[in-house]
């Protein structure tokens, strides 16, 4: 079974191509099962923060409305 950082809440953020789920960019999730477990496993370290950036970056933008 391959580690994947899914958790089925499957929705691109606006403007992106970052799921809101998993942080994951489109491509990411395209080639994840082709990818060494190392490849995922750098990428899985990286995806809390990706997510955070990607919150604050859209909180700012609606502050901007």
């Amino acid at each position: 079974m391959v580690e994947t950082p899914c958790i089925k809440v499957c929705r691109i953020l606006e403007g992106g191509n970052l799921c809101h789920g998993c942080g994951r960019t489109l491509d990411e999730i395209a080639r994840w099962t082709s990818m060494s477990p190392e490849e995922r496993r750098t990428i899985m370290a990286g995806l809390a923060e990706r997510l955070r950036r990607a919150d604050i970056q859209g909180t700012e933008s609606r502050s901007e409305a």
